[in-house]
């Protein structure tokens, strides 16, 4: 079952059962895409469609990295394979691009917001941040 399929306690306990996948790479993405949901959430209080748009994508594409991700580091653990291995460095690094530029949308418009909502768009950008920092060093950890 995809992890975007989960209720919110599943998914918890899916993170905390000692199995390999899915682990903090999973968590990393599905925090990306929270951080990109408030990002859309902050674009339609700024009226900037693009940024709405740009958000909703990178959201549901930080939540498919999340099961790409667990796959990838379950395969590794099964056949230990140069293919397997160089997949466990791909998708957490594209999980850090992705965080990154839902952290720079975030920042974006969190500067044109001046209502509550800009709270939302710092938010977004500290957990993108968060999401993408994690990313990059489970790439480091898997090469």
């Amino acid at each position: 079952m995809a992890l975007s399929e989960l209720r919110v306690s599943e998914l918890l306990a899916a993170l905390r059962e000692p199995t390999p996948a899915p682990a903090s790479g999973a968590a990393a993405a599905l925090t990306g895409a929270f951080a990109a949901s408030l990002v859309e959430l902050a674009g339609h209080f700024a009226n900037d469609g693009a940024a709405v748009a740009r958000a909703h994508a990178l959201s549901t594409r930080l939540t498919q990295l999340a099961d790409e991700d667990a796959a990838a580091y379950t395969a590794f653990m099964q056949t230990r394979s140069d293919e397997a291995r160089r997949r466990t460095v791909e998708v957490p690094e594209e999980i850090a691009e992705s965080a990154d530029e839902v952290e720079r949308l975030a920042a974006r418009l969190g500067a044109q917001l001046k209502s509550s909502v800009a709270g939302d768009a710092e938010a977004a950008e500290e957990l993108a941040r968060a999401a993408a920092r994690v990313a990059r060093r489970l790439a480091e950890l898997n090469a």
